[in-house]
């Protein structure tokens, strides 16, 4: 079961984001800048007739776009801030304040510009997945049968093991793996195609 779901994961992830998205559609550029609207500009560049079914898919996802934006900042905070009642449960009744004020400052750099949070994240992040990356290697190293998962046998058979209803609720936890994957079509007027192109790989090598 560990062999099959690992291999679930290196696969969802290999055809997700390591080929759906660097192969396929950040190659969907309009003029360096991705994402819904970018995508509607595209299409209205090439002179594609937008029937009503077409439009009202692009309403739809820029709809999803704003309640994206809107829930996960608060989720994603929340979440990393009740890790610490895991630590001791005297954290918990600061869990809430503390989420308010992460987010009220983030909000407040935010208005200054993206780059200011980056240059505040940006080290951050390279700490943290050179952590996870000597922590996942010391672990390999100490048990290298786990590089078995690479081959999809194993997530077949994992999967043909289970029933229907099991597999749909293994599948909807595997899809937490590569979510936010959609993040380097979205935000690739940030960073280009090409390091986009980079940051997918990196980010399928670092998973």
């Amino acid at each position: 079961n560990i062999l099959g779901g690992i291999s679930l994961v290196l696969w969802s992830l290999t055809i997700i984001v390591a080929f759906k998205y660097v192969v396929f559609v950040l190659r969907a550029d309009n003029d360096g800048e991705g994402g819904v609207f970018a995508l509607y500009g595209l299409l209205s560049k090439k002179k594609f007739r937008l029937g009503a079914v077409v439009t009202t898919l692009l309403i739809f996802a820029a709809g999803l776009l704003y309640g994206d934006g809107i829930i996960t900042p608060a989720i994603s905070v929340i979440s990393a801030v009740e890790g610490l009642k895991v630590v001791t449960a005297a954290f918990e009744p600061y869990i809430l304040p503390l989420t308010i004020t992460i987010l009220t400052g983030l909000f407040l750099i935010q208005s200054k510009g993206t780059h200011k949070i980056g240059k505040i994240f940006g080290p951050i992040i390279i700490i943290w997945f050179l952590s996870i990356a000597t922590l996942g290697l010391s672990q390999i190293i100490k048990n290298p049968q786990i590089l078995s998962a690479f081959n999809p046998i194993y997530a077949i058979r994992f999967l043909l093991s289970h029933s229907i209803r099991d597999n749909l609720l293994i599948l909807g936890s595997v899809m937490l793996v590569f979510t936010g994957g959609e993040a380097m079509y979205a935000d690739m007027g940030h960073f280009g195609r090409k390091q986009s192109d980079f940051h997918g790989l990196v980010l399928f090598i670092q998973h």
